[in-house]
């Protein structure tokens, strides 16, 4: 196999925090699985060189049947590790490439904001992170339940992805994945996870509204 120039590539996984976020990932959304509008919405970004999807094993035939027509700029490997994932494509990728990973079910993240974690990276921080202030009022409860005080939320954040970093960074990561030291960036509302009722009604709402405005 030749080798490839790379200037950035994704790494596509689902984050698990559920047994069933695999499954998440293939639920139709405007007609389509939530995977396939992640994965259009990285391709359309010309900057990117390769989108690597890192597809369960129990998942891996509808993984692929959901990025059916994306294989030029697509790869799927069928295992969820990032450190297998990256060891599929080693091989590919000269010099200090930006690696980003993202969450497959944060499927309309959009594209300035991906552009900012990669451009961050670029400019020489070796680990990025987009965020949200936190909204809500964070209370503290003791063993008991009982609310003991307010969290000060003026320096709270909640993390989105996709997560920016060298090859030197991904790496130590893939090993042992912790945001600790992370640079961050302004994320968006729209790069919501996707994992419930509720959301998958907004994400149908943000996939017509951006069919609305191609047309």
């Amino acid at each position: 196999m030749s080798t490839v120039l790379m200037s950035t590539i994704v790494f596509v996984t689902v984050v698990r925090h559920h047994a069933s976020d695999a499954e998440l990932a293939l639920a139709p959304v405007n007609g389509e699985a939530l995977l396939t509008h992640t994965v259009r919405g990285l391709l359309a970004l010309p900057d990117l060189d390769l989108v690597v999807v890192a597809a369960p094993e129990r998942c891996a035939d509808s993984f692929s049947a959901a990025l059916r027509g994306f294989e030029e700029r697509c790869r799927i490997v069928p295992g969820s590790s990032l450190e297998h994932a990256f060891d599929s494509v080693e091989k590919e990728i000269a010099g200090d490439p930006v690696i980003l990973v993202h969450d497959a079910l944060r499927a309309f993240t959009p594209a300035d904001t991906v552009r900012a974690v990669a451009d961050a990276v670029r400019a020489g921080s070796p680990f990025v992170v987009p965020v949200l202030p936190m909204a809500d009022t964070v209370k503290v409860t003791d063993a008991a339940k009982v609310i003991t005080g307010t969290e000060d939320r003026t320096y709270l954040r909640t993390a989105q992805t996709p997560l920016g970093f060298t090859r030197e960074t991904f790496l130590s990561y893939a090993v042992e994945p912790s945001l600790d030291g992370a640079h961050t960036v302004p994320g968006h509302p729209d790069a919501m996870r996707v994992t419930n009722a509720f959301e998958l009604k907004l994400a149908e709402a943000i996939a017509r509204a951006g069919e609305e405005e191609v047309l």
